[in-house]
């Protein structure tokens, strides 16, 4: 009994320190940005081109996150297939995309891959396309975020018991029933606070676009920063700008996530 209330006596001594910490980080963060010099008119002649920029990012990242899903899904469904060759090709793309810096996957990807096939389609088809860095990007960014998800999902569905597959087929549910009625809903609960931190990320990767001159909110700030040399005024607004999409993400997931414990 001792022992426990010594235990509980340092946790909870820990906890306030840590929570002293954060305040007084919270409190030094504020009291600087209160204390900035702000020119904020330098910014104004550039607000409307951030703000198309940002309309861009929210844009790319609703797209990109739906095809994601989409994309994930199909990669887990390889990763549990019953065939070796077909897990081994989805492991192998998996393991490569998250091996390698996303900047590089959209360098390669947009001055490599969609040259080469416009070459491709040029030879095949006699017919000139030329893909925008609009669309490369969200394919790119696309295939980057499933092959998360995927791991995601994977180990979402892995989490469920072998009891659960056997009380199934005990009552005469197909393999596909099983997964339709007893595994997905459960998963669903378990992999939400993980996507929602995946879809969150998936925003701000968005910033790297820029590399390939995707107008999204990082390159029109970027842009309004070196024309009017007011860095934290733009910069601040993007902070804002990026905590508008992502903080929504986050609610959505707990309510979703409350919503199917409260049905499991």
């Amino acid at each position: 009994m001792n022992g426990s209330s010594s235990t509980s006596s340092k946790f909870a001594f820990v906890s306030w320190i840590v929570g002293f910490s954060i305040l007084g980080f919270l409190y030094f963060l504020f009291w600087t940005l209160a204390s900035h010099d702000y020119n904020w008119k330098a910014i104004q002649p550039y607000q409307s081109n951030m703000l198309k920029g940002w309309g861009m990012t929210l844009l790319i990242s609703a797209i990109a996150a739906g095809i994601s899903i989409l994309l994930g899904a199909i990669l887990t469904a390889a990763q549990l297939a019953s065939v070796k060759m077909t897990r081994l090709l989805a492991r192998g793309y998996i393991e490569l995309i998250r091996g390698t810096p996303l900047i590089t996957q959209i360098v390669i990807g947009y001055y490599v891959f969609s040259v080469a096939l416009e070459e491709k389609i040029l030879i095949l088809f006699s017919v000139r396309v030329e893909f925008a860095p609009f669309w490369v990007g969200i394919v790119i960014l696309s295939a980057f975020s499933a092959a998360y998800l995927s791991e995601i999902f994977r180990g979402g569905i892995e989490s469920i018991g072998k009891t659960q597959w056997e009380s199934g087929r005990a009552i005469g549910l197909s393999d596909f029933q099983i997964y339709r009625f007893v595994v997905i809903p459960q998963a669903i609960r378990r992999v939400l606070p993980a996507s929602a931190g995946l879809f969150a990320d998936l925003v701000k990767n968005s910033s790297l676009l820029y590399i390939i001159a995707v107008h999204e909110f990082f390159m029109q700030t970027r842009g309004a920063v070196a024309n009017s040399y007011a860095s934290i005024e733009g910069y601040i607004p993007l902070a804002i700008g990026y905590l508008i999409i992502t903080l929504p993400i986050s609610l959505i997931s707990r309510k979703l996530e409350a919503r199917f414990k409260y049905e499991h």
